[in-house]
């Protein structure tokens, strides 16, 4: 019945005087929407087999008990729902929005694995905890006991909030410094407001704020505050930066104007979503709007890079990848998403060069599949002959991401790193080499996904309590 009424709605809304009140009509949407949705959940969990073997489960990094929160949500328990997804989980209407449950969860479900569809896990996991917003259902953070220990953590993306969260919820000091103006890293200026709206992270933030946890922000560590001088102010450390050096084109006029990267390009059209003026947007450095545009790469960046242009009114949106559609990295529903909103994909294809200074066009050379590499992916190779141009006036390189060289600028170098440059840690406990440092996230991992910084952060706040109270034990004999 829900869905009947939301879509006569729909289809009458254009219909409607103009003299109505918008805010009625919104104030109608809204609530004919939230029983649509509220059916949708329950009508999605119910159809969750609770199977013997939670495939689901055990393919979750979090390791979400999610048969028992789809039985109570199916249930009409939804209260208890969210206690039990919160349990094992920092942030899942994060997570509910932005994981690619098509990889992990949803695409290892019995039912999709039967044929008969995929549980949409993550649209449930995020109906819920919105739910219990709007229901005054998620509590403080109030710690039963405060502790004199002060934790400080360099990276507020969500490797460092989760772990700001266990660590206060214990009572801990936490102090958590950033080198951008708002708090949550990528999950604030990296990942783009139609996938995760900036006011669903930054009500989380707010959260931590309310319980005391302290932010530091537009802080460069290194330059602004010191590396050794965070370790002096505090007990323990985390490393949780993340990883935003981007990897770069060599091609003959790389360097020329209207090549940008994708950091930079997200970022900006993240500030304007909460209606900053950013110069770059308006000189047109950073603005798709009328221009032919091509994205170098096929990750997760990429397709973000490819539905902005979109919306920015792009005359074109092109993304150039150099396997095919099989071999890359992202997740195919949001390629499926890209191609439904009008972006074309050209597979098989590779950056040679750049004409011009402004941009005007980029040459493309054809590749094709060769021999497995190291990781067991077919390597491309360059087709002989297969060379041709596209029109581009903007061309935005979503080509990864690389760990900065932290040892160089924090003057740090008793700090191990990887030969990839990234920060060695234990496997579980998340220490480093320097007692009471740790490192969470991607600074360790390499460029991953949000729900691997959430369990690395929830983990090593857990781990960095252990070696609090191993201190003080100490202290005491």
């Amino acid at each position: 019945m829900a869905k009947q009424r939301m879509l006569k709605f729909v289809s009458t809304a254009k219909e409607m005087p103009a003299k109505r009140d918008a805010k009625q009509r919104a104030q109608d949407f809204n609530e004919i929407y939230a029983e649509y949705a509220e059916q949708k959940a329950a009508e999605q969990a119910g159809r969750c087999s609770q199977c013997g073997v939670p495939y689901c489960h055990q393919h979750c990094p979090l390791h979400n008990n999610i048969p028992d929160w789809l039985r109570l949500t199916a249930e009409g328990r939804l209260e208890e729902a969210y206690h039990i997804s919160q349990a094992t989980n920092t942030f899942p209407e994060i997570c509910g929005r932005i994981c690619p449950q098509d990889r992990l969860c949803e695409g290892n479900c019995v039912i999709e694995q039967s044929g008969h569809g995929t549980v949409t896990i993550g649209s449930v996991e995020k109906y819920i905890t919105d739910t219990a917003f709007e229901n005054g259902w998620v509590p403080s953070i109030t710690p039963k006991v405060e502790r004199e220990e002060s934790i400080g953590i360099i990276g507020a993306g969500p490797g460092g909030l989760a772990a700001a969260d266990v660590l206060r919820r214990a009572g801990c000091k936490v102090t958590v410094y950033d080198r951008h103006d708002r708090a949550g890293g990528l999950l604030t200026y990296g990942i783009p407001g139609f996938k995760l709206e900036k006011d669903i992270v930054m009500r989380r933030v707010t959260q931590l704020e309310e319980a005391g946890v302290e932010f530091v922000l537009n802080c460069n560590v290194g330059t602004d505050i010191t590396f050794d001088a965070i370790r002096g102010k505090h007990d323990a450390v985390l490393i949780a930066t993340g990883v935003y050096k981007t990897r770069d084109l060599r091609d003959p006029g790389a360097d020329a104007a209207g090549i940008v990267r994708a950091i930079d390009y997200l970022t900006c059209s993240n500030k304007l979503s909460f209606g900053d003026e950013v110069a770059e947007f308006e000189d047109g450095t950073l603005n798709a709007a009328g221009k032919n545009v091509v994205v170098i790469g096929g990750g997760d960046t990429a397709m973000d890079c490819v539905r902005t242009a979109i919306r920015q009114g792009a005359t074109s949106v092109k993304c150039l990848y150099r396997r095919d559609r099989a071999n890359m990295p992202g997740s195919q529903r949001e390629v499926q998403n890209a191609e439904e909103e009008g972006a074309e994909f050209v597979w098989l294809a590779a950056p040679k060069g750049f004409t011009s200074n402004p941009v005007t066009s980029i040459t493309i050379q054809k590749m094709k599949l060769g021999q497995p590499d190291a990781s067991g992916r077919q390597s491309p190779e360059p087709i002989e002959g297969g060379i041709y141009k596209e029109k581009a006036d903007l061309v935005i390189k979503a080509l990864g991401f690389e760990p900065e060289d932290l040892q160089d600028q924090w003057d740090t170098k008793e700090l191990e790193v990887t030969r990839w440059g990234t920060v060695k840690a234990e496997f579980g406990t998340h220490a480093t080499n320097i007692p009471g440092v740790y490192a969470v996230g991607d600074i360790v991992r390499g460029a991953s996904l949000v729900v691997w910084a959430i369990r690395d952060g929830r983990e090593a706040g857990a781990e960095i309590i252990r070696y609090l109270d191993g201190v003080t034990a100490v202290a005491a004999q």
